[in-house]
């Protein structure tokens, strides 16, 4: 079922970026920027955390956390941030558990759908505000620009 604003935004339990366990009960009582992105270190996933990390500061100064999520692993993660020197956790969701979760692997369309097979999350970002609730939902990020797309909205 697709999420809509205003829905409790899904539980989930995930390792990150150290190694370290995360919930998303972690972040109750700030607001969330949860996305989505389909692999690390590629054009347009590089172009869509860079912006993030170039603008976290301004995110954080509005309440915020940054959270990214791929189906990626851990050491893959972690060249991703070491490589591009991101400030926020990536999740390895490898199982696809969060992105299926949030809706955000597979879908309508040829391409979502061989993503899917592929084991490939959809690029999609979901707001999350203080008591846990969706606030706003980025169906089309633009890659370069999504830190401004975000702190618009935060």
């Amino acid at each position: 079922m697709k999420l809509k604003i205003g829905d409790p935004a899904p539980l989930f339990t995930a390792t990150i970026t150290d190694g370290s366990s995360i919930k998303l009960s972690d972040y109750l009582g700030t607001k969330l920027v949860l996305y989505f992105y389909p692999m690390d270190d590629t054009p347009g996933c590089t172009k869509q955390a860079c912006s993030l990390r170039d603008h976290n500061q301004a995110i954080q100064a509005k309440g915020a956390a940054i959270l990214g999520v791929s189906t990626q692993d851990i050491a893959s993660h972690q060249q991703f941030t070491e490589k591009y020197h991101l400030s926020f956790p990536l999740v390895a969701d490898t199982d696809g558990a969060v992105a299926h979760a949030y809706n955000a692997m597979g879908g309508g369309g040829l391409i979502s759908s061989a993503m899917s097979l592929l084991g490939v999350a959809n690029r999609i970002t979901f707001i999350i505000d203080e008591s846990g609730h969706i606030a706003h939902i980025i169906d089309t990020p633009d890659c370069a620009n999504h830190a401004e797309e975000v702190l618009k909205l935060l």
